[in-house]
C-alpha cells in the first residue's frame, strides 16, 4: 500500500506563503492601528486648541479695557471685580473716599478703584495725585468706598457716565518652554513681565505641548468708538510625531469709559 505525504519542497513553499500572508496581515493591522492613533491625536490637539483659546478669551473679556498690554510674548491685564456709578469723587483736604451707588448684589468688594482709565497709565499707581487708579480700597454694602489705611487720592478726571471699576491685581499669560503659564497675585509693575511669581500657587500651568516660542499676542488699543482687540496665535506640537497645529483667535474687549 503506497503512503501519501508532502515533499520537502512543498512544505517550504507553504511556509513561505504563510510568512508572506502573515507579514501583509501584520502590516495592515499596524497601519490601521497607527492611523487610528494619529487621528485620535489630531482630534485631541484640535480640542486642546479650542479649550486653550476659550480660556484665554474668557480671561481677557473680564479685563479693564485700558489695562490690557502686551510685549508680543506675554499679555497682562487687570480683571474687573465690580463696577458702579459714583455720586461724588474724593474731595476736600483729605480725600480718603467717596460715595457711590451700592452694588446690585448689595455686597461688598475690595481692590483698586479706576475712574476713566483713558486719562492716565493704570500701571503707574505711584504717580502723585491725581491719577486714574487708586490705592487699595474697600466698598461696603451701603456704597461707601474708602481707601485702605486712610490714604488720600484724587482722580485725574471725571467719567462721562460717572462710572468706576474695582479691579483685581494684574494677571499675566506667558509661554515658558512647552508650557503656557498664568501668573497672579503680584504687585503692579511699570514693565510687563517684571518680577513675576516663580512657583505655585501664583504661577499655574494653563496648557502644555506648545511649540517653542510659538505664542504671540497683538493688542489693538481701545478707542472711543470700539473696544480693544487682542489677537492670539500659538502652535501645538505632538511630542511623539512632531505634527503641529496652528491656532489663532481674536478677542474683543468691551470699551466702557
Amino acid at each position: 500500500m503506497r503512503c501519501r505525504g508532502f515533499t520537502l519542497v512543498e512544505l517550504i513553499i507553504v511556509i513561505i506563503l504563510l510568512g508572506i500572508v502573515s507579514t501583509i496581515s501584520v502590516r495592515f493591522i499596524t497601519f490601521s492601528t497607527q492611523g487610528a492613533v494619529d487621528t485620535s491625536a489630531r482630534q485631541q490637539r484640535a480640542l486642546s486648541g479650542i479649550v486653550i483659546s476659550e480660556q484665554i478669551s474668557r480671561a481677557l473679556r473680564e479685563a479693564l479695557p485700558t489695562s490690557v498690554r502686551s510685549n508680543g510674548d506675554c499679555i497682562e491685564w487687570m480683571p474687573v471685580k465690580a463696577g458702579s456709578n459714583y455720586l461724588n469723587l474724593p474731595r476736600g483736604a483729605d480725600p480718603s473716599g467717596f460715595d457711590a451707588i451700592p452694588l446690585p448684589s448689595g455686597g461688598s468688594e475690595t481692590g483698586r478703584v479706576v475712574v476713566y482709565g483713558y486719562s492716565g497709565d493704570v500701571y503707574d499707581p505711584t504717580t502723585p495725585n491725581p491719577g486714574p487708579i487708586s490705592p487699595p480700597a474697600s466698598m461696603d454694602s451701603s456704597g461707601r468706598v474708602d481707601f485702605d489705611d486712610g490714604k488720600n487720592h484724587r482722580f485725574t478726571t471725571n467719567s462721562p457716565r460717572k462710572r468706576f471699576f474695582i479691579v483685581d491685581s494684574p494677571k499675566t499669560l506667558c509661554q515658558g518652554g512647552e508650557f503656557l503659564y498664568r501668573y497672579q497675585n503680584y504687585n503692579i509693575e511699570p514693565t510687563i513681565g517684571a518680577d513675576l511669581p516663580t512657583s505655585m500657587p501664583n504661577r499655574e500651568v494653563l496648557a502644555a505641548n506648545l511649540a517653542s516660542d510659538s505664542l504671540s499676542f497683538d493688542v489693538s488699543p481701545p478707542t472711543l468708538t470700539r473696544g480693544a482687540i487682542v489677537s492670539v496665535r500659538f502652535t501645538l506640537e505632538d511630542p511623539d510625531s512632531e505634527e503641529t497645529l496652528d491656532v489663532s483667535q481674536e478677542v474683543q474687549i468691551r470699551n466702557v469709559p
